[in-house]
């Protein structure tokens, strides 16, 4: 047995000893990071392959923001991470979740000074940061903690803002001189930034006029390269759509704009700047978000017909008006883009009207529309007139999500029909759908 042991170890030792480094790249690839440390141990050649670039591009950083002896080495493992194989680093995520008090936004706090600083002097192919969601004007950061971090963010921009591509700092909620502050370190001593994507949905804090501060202008204005921007309604203005034109309108294709009921949005927009922005931005396509501003006369200072509209999503939270009617909104204002209407996501209360009718005619009049997602009252019929629409040609969807509201407990009657529906359109839906629908108690 020993003799046959002997013969057949070498073969196996040869077997891995010459796996293509393709295929044992591949094998860490799906490790996590004790397992590849452990690996490491394995052979020269397997510590030399966890040292292969490919595998440290990429990585999402998450702190718990609560007190807990599971996440107490998130911190520290993450200060190990950067020195060892930070240099290779091209796309960075960095998660903060629900900080519980000051006391755990002080460490990550110093814990990212330590990172920031320690990838800013090795790393100079970084080309993704992401830092969403860290709410900096909450009470838990005081302002000491907040000043800190700011500028130590400020200093590794100012650094790698030259390297850097995409830059995501959704909902950091800071003051209109802080947060242009931030965003001026990208184009430290070139008075230009080469970023291609930015997303700054919710950087300012809510109730902020962005729109008026000649300070934020003149920031957006050392943008000369934008492909893709995400921000806040309560950031435009025509001096914004010119600077835009100016700088960025051989790029630029995609504006997402969100509107939120607490963001001031009542500032007046020329249709002539969108028509000159669409006019030089060939290729331009803009996306709304609004979440509870669903009075049509709101919107339609907004909705302007110059403006090439992609997508709209209209979400009201569950919150009910009776004196609100999206009827004209789903009548008259929607359709005037229908040439350019590609996605429509509804989320609202109409427990008071039925808008059956008129969706179903929007669907139609939108020709290009591939995508249509709602959650209201509705009858489950409308369903089946949507699908009978597309198997005769009348629209071309290729994504339905309904969830239909109904204001009972059980749900039995409406599943049933809407199994018999499914069934009926069943070759349609498995040939050309992506489609969910359910019946939601609205209790």
């Amino acid at each position: 047995m020993d003799e046959e042991s002997q013969q057949i170890q070498p073969e196996d030792q040869s077997c891995w000893a010459t796996l293509p480094d393709v295929c044992l790249r591949r094998v860490f690839w799906w490790l996590g990071d004790r397992d590849r440390s452990r690996a490491a141990l394995v052979c020269r050649k397997w510590n030399q392959m966890m040292y292969s670039a490919d595998l440290w591009r990429y990585r999402t950083i998450t702190f718990s923001g609560r007190p807990s002896r599971v996440h107490a080495s998130e911190f520290e493992s993450a200060l190990w991470y950067v020195k060892k194989f930070g240099r290779y680093l091209e796309h960075l995520e960095i998660k903060f979740l629900n900080p519980y008090n000051a006391v755990l936004t002080k460490k990550f706090q110093v814990t990212m000074r330590g990172l920031l600083s320690s990838l800013g002097k090795s790393n100079n192919r970084l080309k993704s940061l992401s830092i969403q969601h860290l709410e900096l004007d909450r009470l838990v950061w005081r302002h000491s903690i907040r000043s800190s971090f700011i500028k130590s963010l400020s200093f590794f921009l100012k650094k790698m803002g030259k390297h850097l591509d995409y830059l995501n700092l959704k909902g950091a909620r800071l003051t209109v001189e802080q947060g242009c502050h931030v965003l001026n370190s990208l184009s430290y001593l070139r008075n230009e930034s080469m970023a291609t994507e930015l997303n700054i949905e919710d950087f300012f804090s809510h109730h902020l006029a962005v729109y008026s501060s000649p300070q934020f202008n003149k920031t957006m204005a050392t943008f000369q390269n934008l492909a893709s921007l995400t921000l806040n309604y309560n950031c435009i203005s025509d001096e914004l759509l010119e600077n835009l034109c100016e700088n960025n309108a051989s790029t630029l294709w995609t504006i997402n704009i969100k509107c939120h009921i607490h963001d001031p949005h009542g500032q007046v927009i020329w249709g002539m700047s969108w028509a000159k922005l669409a006019r030089q931005a060939v290729n331009l396509k803009v996306n709304f978000f609004f979440e509870r501003v669903m009075k049509y006369e709101r919107l339609v200072r907004i909705l302007l017909q110059e403006i090439p509209v992609r997508s709209i999503s209209l979400r009201s939270c569950y919150f009910s008006d009776p004196d609100w009617s999206m009827r004209p909104t789903l009548l008259d204002l929607l359709p005037t883009f229908r040439h350019t209407l590609q996605k429509l996501t509804f989320e609202f209360n109409n427990n008071h009207e039925s808008l059956d009718k008129e969706l179903h005619l929007l669907i139609l009049s939108c020709r290009k529309l591939f995508y249509f997602k709602i959650w209201a009252f509705l009858d489950v019929k409308f369903v089946e007139r949507i699908l009978k629409s597309q198997e005769e040609g009348q629209c071309a969807l290729r994504t339905l999500k309904v969830r239909i509201y109904t204001n009972r407990y059980e749900t039995n009657e409406e599943d049933r029909t809407l199994r018999e529906i499914y069934r009926k359109y069943r070759k349609l839906i498995d040939a050309e759908l992506n489609y969910f629908v359910i019946a939601y108690p609205m209790m």
